[in-house]
């Protein structure tokens, strides 16, 4: 097991980078993008000291240019960074470029990020707060080579694994010469700053999502003739206390979807008895059982929340979890694994343990998993605390929010943007966080605002965005998801649209009606809910990872309906090709209603 991990480990995390003495602090060097992007783009690295305050050491930090082709091109262009801490940025290029299409975009990752040099990856961390959910709880420990002692009565502290794990990564990145020290939003910041005048713009648009807000707000404090316009989206204000207050921004993003009083009766139930599903570990690429309590599943549910269309997958599955479809867990589970290998954790707790943690006092209240997996990785790290920025700026401002997000509530973003000397805030119906990914309307506003910051333009009502799908909108059934993992299991549906085509065809070559018409009906079914579980996945619906379109249900009479047919066809006739027909019909509507439905 061990080797395993370690061959994973130098797969999909390669040793630093060695820095190139040729490049001065300053200077930006070209490279080839690290993900598609579109035409007319060039990516490189900017060159800039690990820590300012101790110059030495330099570190790239990756961005890319997209140069706008419009004939009505702005002169200053939208510089774009994404959250986290740790997220990437480069991969949105394509998609800003086409929100901004008359203006440069410039995308800039993190220092330390997937795409900066060096890349603060803690595979080892990961594997230990996944490890928290293992059915025995293991920290993580088994399959990462951290060796945790077992206390009284052979019980394994998972806060421990994860303290082995976040030191043997810090070891591990100290002894490829990094300094954590140096990773701070301040830091960061500076960065940006750094890359305008490397870049020659005499000024641009600032837009940050999420953490990055915070970056970009100290930017436009730090170099004000520098900034035309700022954009925050999901604004996350320095002073607020984030960890503090998870629990209770949860159950406030719950209530206005209506769904407080199931979602305690729910958090009661599993902290009575806890749940056990299946999730898949994506670093090793086996499943395990995991043991959800109810306080598990809320945390579940507040990363659940920052998703594009979160607000509507949770709709479902708090409903789903009160009438007992614990198997829905997986979907919320399988996900979170992903996004915490996806992350460049080293950087993620870099900034954490110094800008935020410190400021927070981790109460009885604080009872998600992840809050304490990040308190016990910070205490093992012992960083020292950032001084508090308290950034303001005169530049215009728009912040946006979405009236379902946990992470950054308007109770504490909009007071935050309205203090600003020029700042606004507007909320969007129906959306959590990151507003612009999911909602046209979000990115009608914030492009009116970068066109003109001094004008109050509303090119559309955010009170009208959509909202999310309610229980009834949705069929429960885990079934689609697996499908998704495992498409054979679609075999049934598969066989069942093929038998039905035959017969539409040998029915009408031979005159024979209700063989014809038996597979009519069956194509017709087919091509419902086709269109319908398309649809859905198309217009960028993720509540087909806890169910199928409310409408699947009553098409289910037109597939019954054609199994009559051919069950009526054979009993006419009694040859083999009816017979088969029929058979794989009832075959067929056994699997729907017994597993699918």
């Amino acid at each position: 097991m061990i080797t395993q991990v370690a061959l994973a480990l130098a797969l999909a995390f390669p040793p630093v980078s060695p820095v190139l003495p040729a490049a001065a602090p300053g200077d930006v060097e070209r490279s080839p993008c690290p993900v598609a992007v579109p035409d007319h783009t060039v990516c490189g690295f900017l060159v800039v000291p690990e820590r300012r305050d101790s110059p030495g050491r330099t570190i790239r930090v990756g961005y890319a240019v997209r140069t706008s082709t419009a004939a009505n091109r702005a002169p200053d262009p939208v510089v774009f960074m994404n959250g986290g801490p740790g997220a990437s940025s480069i991969g949105l290029t394509g998609f800003l470029s086409r929100m901004f299409p008359d203006r440069d975009v410039v995308t800039v990752e993190q220092r330390g990020g997937r795409h900066s040099r060096p890349s603060l990856g803690c595979p080892e961390t990961a594997e230990a707060i996944l490890g928290l959910l293992r059915e025995p709880a293991t920290g993580g420990a088994a399959g990462t080579g951290v060796v945790v002692e077992a206390g009284p009565g052979g019980r394994v502290d998972g806060r421990a694994g994860v303290v082995a794990a976040a030191v043997a990564c810090r070891e591990r990145l100290r002894e490829q010469g990094v300094d954590l020290r140096g990773y701070t939003t301040r830091e960061i910041a500076a960065d940006v700053i750094r890359l305008r005048e490397a870049l020659g713009h005499p000024s641009w648009n600032l837009f940050g999502v999420g953490y990055s807000t915070r970056v970009m707000l100290d930017v436009a404090a730090a170099d004000p003739g520098g900034v035309r316009s700022v954009v925050l989206d999901s604004f996350q204000p320095e002073g607020v206390a984030r960890y503090d207050d998870a629990h209770r921004d949860l159950a406030g993003a719950l209530a206005r979807l209506g769904l407080r009083d199931r979602f305690e009766a729910m958090v009661r139930r599993l902290n009575a008895r806890p749940a056990r599903v299946t999730v898949t570990d994506p670093l090793l690429g086996t499943d395990f059982t995991a043991r959800l309590t109810g306080d598990d599943t809320a945390a579940l549910l507040a990363e659940a929340l920052r998703k594009p269309g979160g607000a509507a997958v949770v709709a479902v599955l708090v409903g789903a979890l009160a009438s007992g479809h614990d198997e829905l867990l997986s979907p919320p589970a399988d996900a979170l694994a992903e996004g915490l290998m996806a992350r460049e954790l080293g950087l993620y707790h870099a900034v954490r343990c110094q800008d935020e943690v410190p400021f927070n006092t981790f109460d009885a209240s604080s009872r998600f998993f992840t809050v304490k997996a990040d308190k016990a990785v910070c205490d093992a790290w012992k960083l020292p605390a950032s001084a508090p920025a308290n950034s303001t700026t005169d530049a215009p401002v728009l912040a946006v929010g979405g009236r379902f997000d946990p992470a950054t509530p308007a109770r504490t973003s909009r007071p935050a943007a309205e203090r600003l000397p020029h700042g606004r805030f507007v909320e969007f119906a129906g959306a959590g966080h990151a507003v612009f990914l999911a909602e046209a309307c979000a990115r009608e506003h914030i492009r009116a605002f970068v066109a003109d910051p001094a004008r109050r333009l509303s090119p559309c009502p955010p009170e009208h965005v959509t909202a999310p799908s309610r229980p009834g909108d949705v069929r429960v059934s885990a079934a689609p998801y697996q499908v998704a993992a495992a498409p054979w299991l679609a075999a049934p549906f598969a066989l069942f649209a093929l038998a039905s085509l035959a017969q539409l065809l040998a029915g009408a070559l031979r005159g024979r009606a209700l063989t014809a018409y038996a597979g009519l009906t069956g194509v017709a079914f087919t091509w419902l809910i086709t269109q319908e579980m398309y649809g859905a996945a198309g217009a960028g619906q993720a509540t087909l990872a806890v169910g199928v379109p409310a409408m699947a249900g009553p098409y289910t009479w037109v597939a019954v309906g054609s199994a009559v047919l051919a069950l009526a066809a054979f009993a006419r006739r009694r040859g083999w090709g009816q017979a088969v027909a029929a058979l794989i019909g009832a075959g067929f509507l056994v699997w729907w209603f017994a597993w699918f439905l």
